[in-house]
């Protein structure tokens, strides 16, 4: 049924459970786990009254941030492994983060992405945006949502 699923997570208790869902699913089709963790760039502050740092502060950050990700996506696959998954830990850096898991998805040759969702409503919708919305809309792969 499926040959490669993408699970995309940023470590969190929800996204946990979608990793979860996603190790059984690859479990049952016999599939390979693709774990993804996109990691932002830096911000930049071009504005008059931001607050510049140095450039090799700005590279410690982004270094931590992305051992923090490959921590995340090494977890999902030590998870996998122990049943029995076949699995490949990837990190991503950009700051378009739906763009980021559609793009893996297709490198990957992925035909499934599992992610999960807030089911944020209203003006939290509005201010915060969806990553998964954006994926949904934008992807030529089927998508699993989990709440």
């Amino acid at each position: 049924m499926y040959q490669r699923i993408l699970v995309a997570t940023d470590g969190s208790t929800l996204s946990k459970k979608a990793v979860n869902q996603a190790i059984a699913l690859a479990q049952l089709t016999g599939a390979e786990l693709v774990a993804l963790k996109v990691i932002p760039r830096y911000p930049q502050s071009y504005f008059e009254g931001g607050v510049a740092l140095a450039a090799s502060e700005v590279g410690r950050i982004e270094k931590q941030w992305a051992d923090h990700a490959q921590g995340v996506v090494d977890a999902v696959a030590k998870t996998a492994k122990g049943k029995g998954v076949a699995v490949k830990a990837v990190t991503a850096k950009s700051d378009l983060i739906s763009e980021a898991i559609i793009a893996t998805a297709k490198k990957h040759k992925c035909d499934l992405i599992v992610m999960s969702s807030h089911g944020r409503r209203g003006i939290k919708r509005l201010l915060l945006g969806s990553e998964t919305q954006q994926v949904l809309t934008h992807s030529h792969t089927p998508v699993l949502v989990l709440r």
